[in-house]
């Protein structure tokens, strides 16, 4: 019985790493279930016993890629900038976790992006990371007592689309991280202003 249930969760395994392979070199919209059977070395009803869904597979991986990609979690964001005084020591904790969580995504963020509007399994996956992402700005921003409409504009300076568009400019590393910081600091000022 032993060995039954492990060769199925080995089964199950090969599936899910063959469907992450597959999405990575196609996207997830174009993926389908025979090519990811073929990839994973079985047959289309394998992967249907399963996985009955297209959308349950996606899920699955989906959870695999939060754990590999540790996004921002709204409950987490009172704890990330716990002890931090000052503006600047808040806005770059918020920098740098979103950095470090954008570039350990990219790839993969890039290619689900595309596939947004497609899948809805992706789709929830991104309102997920994005209540992460304004959750870490709003609790970075709570001493400011900044404006509903600034808390939207650093979120959307924190997100995703301009780190890439900063990232595919030629900024890296540290000269992102400080352009982004420059960004919101700038929008935080001219709220003020």
């Amino acid at each position: 019985m032993h060995k039954r249930a492990a060769s199925r969760e080995d089964t199950r395994a090969r599936i899910v790493r063959a469907t992450m392979q597959v999405h990575d070199e196609k996207g997830i919209g174009p993926a389908t279930m025979s090519e990811i059977a073929e990839r994973a070395g079985v047959g289309l009803a394998t992967v249907l016993r399963h996985f009955p869904t297209y959308g349950q597979l996606v899920q699955t991986c989906g959870m695999h890629v939060w754990q590999e990609l540790r996004p921002p979690v709204p409950d987490l964001a009172a704890a990330v900038f716990e002890g931090l005084d000052g503006r600047t020591a808040r806005l770059a904790r918020l920098v740098e976790e979103l950095d470090g969580f954008y570039a350990r995504g990219a790839l993969r963020l890039r290619i689900a992006g595309r596939d947004r509007e497609r899948v809805p399994e992706v789709a929830a996956f991104f309102a997920a990371v994005e209540a992460g992402i304004a959750a870490y700005v709003a609790e970075a921003l709570r001493p400011e007592g900044v404006p509903q409409e600034t808390l939207a504009t650093v979120t959307a300076i924190m997100g995703f689309p301009v780190w890439s568009a900063l990232e595919e400019a030629g900024l890296s590393g540290e000269r992102l991280a400080e352009t982004r910081l420059r960004l919101v600091t700038c929008a935080i000022a001219s709220a003020g202003s």
